[in-house]
């Protein structure tokens, strides 16, 4: 695999797992399909996990790192690199307060 196609697959990875992690962490969905789920899980374990965006960027993270990997060694580094630019992605573009 040339350098030039592992880093476009990096960026689109990168993306998608800070796409899906928004979705679920930050976003209402269609009918408010989202929210509804995020209450169902309440304070359990996953229900905490919905409520920080750099816990579940790690477990979105996962299945991507699956397909874009081909070795254990790869697939540990591309899951915490993907993990780690879907939460530079969210400082970057989080809305901050002014004081």
């Amino acid at each position: 695999m040339g350098a030039a196609y592992s880093f476009t697959y990096l960026v689109v990875g990168v993306l998608g797992v800070w796409r899906v992690t928004h979705l679920f962490w930050g976003e209402d969905g269609p009918f408010d399909v989202l929210v509804r789920i995020r209450r169902l899980f309440g304070n359990s374990v996953f229900g905490k996990m919905l409520d920080c965006f750099y816990c579940l960027s790690l477990w979105i993270a996962v299945p991507f790192a699956w397909i874009l990997a081909a070795t254990w060694r790869e697939r540990a580094l591309v899951w915490l690199a993907l993990s780690g630019g879907a939460c530079l992605l969210e400082r970057a573009t989080e809305k901050r307060e002014e004081k």
